[in-house]
């Protein structure tokens, strides 16, 4: 849920005016003063003047209107510094105490504790901003830990567990109870192999992350990638007993990408798709065009579904929805991730979307058309 921010007065507003007002009160004051006590120094003065010479008249009226002047400097100045520390101490007051929380909540959070959050101030809209990027920033903090402690559990269980066949098949070496015949051969190199895919994995996330994929562009049939991508996955499909509909193996629609990398998206789609679907269900392939230039590709699967509120999480690396103890939480977590930077490397999009758990999921990639001959 986005959290508005409070439609308030700025921050440039609120001190503006605060000096306004400390200059109204002081022209106020002056003008108070200048009209009670004016008139009757002027007539004071006009009094000692007397009716015969001019100029004690001339030197009276200058003398009252310095006077009043006087008078009104000196009601004014005292009003101002006053109305001046009140405005101040209370402005001070106003923008302090969120400031205040926001330093003891940076403290908290810098100690480690990533669930603190401050509230949405309602003094001004700069407060408000900033209060809420902090809140939006301690999210991203929060979720990040989770996914840390997450990959350090995965990552333990998928290494543990090949590791852990291999001791057990070295020590019956050791002991004499198990030969070095094919079956035990298989079971090393099954074993060998899970632990050099986990790496391969990691190291492609990290390349991921930074952008550093080699790739090696070629013209293709749109048809063709989805052809060889579907034949791949067709006995994994046929085994678990879901059914894979493809259609647009025939487009002739070319795009410019790496076949291998494009594959192994296709490869990690497919495979998701077949992993959070059960038994009895379909998963769908389609290609489709939007205006003259993007080929769209979509994976839909009719499956687990993803909660909205994991959604937007789906590409993060090492990220896996939970749902319970039966789902199947094979693979490192990252196939989407990768799958994802190497759509963006080759100038496309991949997105999701689900209709929440229990409704299935639509994966879709969009990129560019080329025209040409396929090579």
């Amino acid at each position: 849920m986005t959290v508005q921010i409070p439609s308030r007065h700025s921050l440039t507003f609120r001190l503006l005016s605060a000096q306004l007002f400390v200059v109204f009160i002081s022209l106020l004051a002056a003008l108070i003063v200048a009209a009670l006590v004016g008139p009757a120094i002027f007539n004071s003065h006009l009094d000692l003047s007397g009716t015969i010479d001019p100029r004690q008249t001339d030197f009276h009226i200058q003398e009252a209107y310095k006077d009043a002047n006087y008078m009104a400097l000196a009601a004014a100045l005292p009003t101002a510094v006053l109305s001046s520390i009140g405005v101040s101490f209370w402005l001070s007051h106003r923008l302090g105490q969120p400031i205040w929380q926001l330093s003891r909540a940076a403290a908290a959070m810098s100690a480690g504790d990533y669930q603190v959050r401050v509230p949405i101030s309602d003094t001004d809209r700069e407060v408000a901003s900033l209060s809420l990027a902090f809140n939006s920033m301690a999210d991203q903090l929060e979720h990040t830990e989770d996914l840390r402690r997450n990959m350090l559990s995965d990552l333990s269980h998928e290494m543990n567990t090949p590791l852990a066949v291999l001791l057990v098949y070295l020590d019956g070496l050791q002991d004499g109870i198990v030969e070095w015949d094919p079956e035990t051969h298989a079971v090393f190199a099954e074993q060998l192999q899970r632990l050099s895919r986990l790496t391969s994995d990691l190291d492609d996330v990290s390349r991921a992350q930074e952008h550093r994929f080699d790739l090696v562009y070629s013209t293709v049939p749109i048809g063709h990638l989805i052809h060889n991508a579907a034949g791949a996955a067709a006995g994994s499909y046929q085994e678990k007993g879901v059914a894979l509909d493809v259609a647009g193996t025939a487009s002739t629609q070319l795009i410019r990408v790496d076949s291998q990398r494009f594959a192994q998206v296709l490869a990690n789609l497919l495979s998701n798709a077949l992993r959070h679907t059960p038994t009895g269900g379909k998963v769908e392939v389609r290609v489709l065009r939007q205006g003259v230039e993007t080929v769209v590709i979509e994976v839909i699967d009719n499956g687990e579904g993803i909660a909205p509120e994991h959604v937007k999480y789906v590409f993060e690396r090492y990220f896996r929805a939970k749902r319970s103890d039966s789902d199947d939480q094979s693979g490192s977590g990252i196939g989407l991730t990768i799958s994802r930077a190497l759509i963006e490397a080759q100038g496309g999009t991949l997105t999701t979307e689900s209709a929440g758990l229990g409704k299935g999921a639509k994966f879709t990639i969009r990129l560019p058309l080329t025209t040409g001959t396929s090579n």
